[in-house]
């Protein structure tokens, strides 16, 4: 999701003092980053406890993550993966097309906002570009198609005045309801004290708030031909009007941080930094022989899927695999959707306290689907004859596409549009529809949008999509917490900090964006993993570093604003 519609922040002049917005979040601003870069490290366990295994489930980016942290301080992560190592980062290419030609199924535009994300993302020598969002400075042209009627442009400027009156409208409705400007300049200058004076005011005026509801009570937003438009190509990529029923604070988190704007994709996939850090060999190992990596740990493959996790003596979590195998561990890391724990594994009830399952059943995921297709070049750069324009540009309508992105490595080269992107009920009319026929609609929709053009013409090879929230292993693209939520995600992201659990209910730990404020980012993967490792330490008598405090360390300092259950 990104900013086609410019929020406060971008609308008045910049201010040079002001340092570059960090993904720190005004629920927990801990520095995520600073602990990464630090000298001294993530901290240590003693050295009695070095090669004692510890279970990893889901080998997507935040399994990967607690592995390889776990991996560095001494232990043995055994990792379970019942697909291939990546998660939600997933790349796949085009049967029978070049290999460099890519599609990002998942996760594929990146905020600089999450620099939690980019310390791994340097960390393994992978290269970022500027993602073609609408109507961003790298993008060619935009166009924006509603109600059978095109604009073209390459600025909102470029657009009917009614745009610029929406993206005002969203600039006052945010100051006027959410104090925008002082809360984006708190978490620019990590002013904790101010951070969590301003929110802790939302949180408790706005947590029964939907999106929809935010925006009706603004002043700024009385038209509803303002909010359609909004909700259509407001301030991301097809609009949000999907997200209108979501909680209101999920929103506000993401617009304090930037993190729908400026984004950037990986070259050559996403998928490469989780596949990057396993096979990696750390030059900082404690206990492990130099040239160690999580692949080596596993013999070149993870375990598989895991079916069933229950407590034994001794608070012992003991996994059984796929392959019958059965095994158990002091502690284990559980990534993947808390929903699996639901379904496709069984469970005992004494996993987790009681309210944690109400929480994890309450999760509410998103639904998402994309298509894509090789083409043979970047047509779309093509000048029409007439008009001088771009012949087919980034494209945001209210048909039944929504989002179009065109992908391109340079003029000469086979590039790849992803046809569709689409959220929630627009995801779910797809879902009945094979490939083919995804292809088939996509076409006629784009077709009225730009009928001189021939995309068929160009295709080079059969079409890839997917569906997440129909993928077995997954149930949806990521968590939106519906209004009354707040007090759910809390016990799950501070589930941690298991000093405050009884002792039978202690030694599994979650991590994933599921549990992140920062849900359906990268950074949310990466944060939840880095609590998990410090509660996996923490549970084996080891600490960090007195310069270098980890989030367990300044939880009381930092904790989530606590609600009344009553």
């Amino acid at each position: 999701m990104t900013s086609m519609v410019p929020t406060a922040a971008h609308d008045e002049p910049s201010e040079p003092a002001l340092p570059p917005i960090t993904m720190v979040g005004p629920d927990f601003p801990f520095p995520y980053d600073d602990f990464l870069a630090h000298p001294a490290g993530l901290g240590q366990i003693p050295a009695t406890e070095h090669g004692t295994e510890v279970a990893v489930i889901g080998g997507g980016l935040s399994g990967i993550i607690s592995a390889y942290e776990l991996m560095k301080m001494g232990l043995k992560p055994v990792v379970y993966e019942a697909d291939k190592i990546g998660g939600r980062l997933r790349t796949v290419g085009f049967e029978g097309c070049d290999p460099s030609l890519t599609a990002e199924m998942g996760a594929m535009r990146f905020p600089p906002s999450s620099t939690a994300l980019q310390y791994y993302i340097d960390l393994v020598g992978l290269e970022t570009k500027p993602f073609p969002n609408p109507l961003a400075p790298d993008t060619p042209s935009t166009v924006v198609d509603l109600k059978g009627e095109s604009h073209y442009a390459h600025t909102i400027d470029d657009l009917p005045p009614v745009y610029r009156e929406v993206a005002e409208a969203w600039n006052a409705c945010l100051e006027e309801g959410a104090d925008f400007s002082d809360m984006n300049r708190a978490l620019r200058e990590r002013d904790v004290p101010r951070i969590r004076e301003i929110w802790a005011k939302l949180v408790e005026k706005l947590d029964n708030q939907t999106f929809y509801g935010f925006l009706c009570e603004s002043e700024a937003f009385k038209s509803f031909r303002h909010r359609e438009i909004f909700g259509q190509v407001g301030f991301g990529t097809g609009g949000w009007d999907t997200d209108f029923p979501n909680s209101i604070l999920e929103i506000l988190r993401v617009v304090y941080t930037e993190a729908d704007d400026h984004h950037r994709g990986i070259v050559g996939g996403s998928q490469q930094l989780p596949v990057r850090l396993w096979e990696r060999e750390p030059e900082k190992l404690v206990h492990w022989a130099p040239g160690t990596s999580l692949s080596s740990l596993h013999g070149g493959d993870p375990r598989p899927a895991v079916t069933r996790l229950h407590r034994t003596a001794g608070n012992g979590i003991t996994v059984t695999d796929a392959s019958g195998d059965i095994r158990t561990y002091k502690a284990a890391v559980f990534t993947a959707q808390s929903w699996m724990l639901l379904s496709k594994i069984a469970c005992d009830d004494s996993l987790f306290p009681i309210d944690h399952w109400t929480a994890m059943e309450r999760t509410h995921y998103m639904e998402s689907s994309k298509l894509f297709v090789p083409v043979d070049r970047p047509f779309w750069l093509d000048k029409d004859e007439e008009t001088g324009r771009d012949v087919m540009s980034m494209t945001l309508t209210d048909r039944m596409t929504r989002g179009t992105y065109l992908l391109d490595d340079g003029p000469d080269k086979p590039a790849v549009i992803c046809l569709s992107y689409t959220w929630c009920d627009d995801s779910l009319k797809w879902l009945p529809l094979s490939a083919n026929e995804r292809l088939e609609v996509m076409l006629k929709s784009l077709g009225e949008i730009y009928p001189k053009v021939d995309i068929r013409k160009h295709i080079i090879g059969n079409p890839v999509t997917v569906s997440w929230e129909n993928e077995p292993y997954f149930m949806g693209a990521f968590k939106a917490n519906l209004p009354g939520h707040y007090r759910y995600q809390r016990r799950l992201f501070t589930h941690f900090m298991q000093d405050r659990l009884p002792e039978d209910k202690r030694g599994l730990f979650l991590a994933g964006d599921d549990i992140s404020w920062t849900a359906g980012w990268a950074e949310g993967a990466v944060q939840t993993a880095l609590n998990a490792v410090w509660g996996v330490m923490h549970q084996f008598g080891g600490g960090t570093d007195p310069s270098n405090p980890g989030p367990g360390d300044r939880y009381d300092e930092l904790a989530p604003v606590e609600l009344p259950e009553d």
